[in-house]
């Protein structure tokens, strides 16, 4: 059974112009300690940094929760596997969005321009 559905497109260059216009505060607002120490060893950051970036919208999409002062960006983190599979770790109030068995996976794609991430909520039944 499938609770929710979220997909996310943007542009490597969006995230790019962010972080130079923004710097820091853009950076520490968005991202977790573990995501910055993974995606600024990468030769192209821009576009690992892009796909977390997609990757968030989309969980935020899929749990339908809509924006409030007790969740923040940093409530998303994503990791990968030693094999590369993208995985995701809810913390503060998200974290009840997966009791009761459900599950949340994401798959993430890039182009030279462009990242895009689907998330999916589901119970196996």
């Amino acid at each position: 059974m499938v609770f929710g559905i979220g997909i996310d497109i943007i542009e490597i260059d969006r995230v790019k112009t962010s972080i130079e216009k923004y710097g820091d505060h853009f950076l520490k607002k968005v991202y977790t300690q573990t995501e910055l120490d993974y995606c600024l060893s990468k030769a192209n950051k821009y576009q690992h940094l892009a796909a977390r970036f997609a990757a968030k919208e989309a969980v935020f999409k899929a749990l339908t929760t809509g924006w409030s002062k007790d969740v923040g960006w940093q409530d998303i983190e994503i990791y990968n596997e030693p094999n590369g599979l993208p995985l995701v770790d809810l913390k503060g109030d998200l974290k009840s969005f997966l009791t009761d068995g459900k599950s949340l996976k994401i798959s993430m794609s890039h182009s030279r321009d462009y990242v895009a991430c689907v998330a999916i909520i589901y119970k196996e039944i």
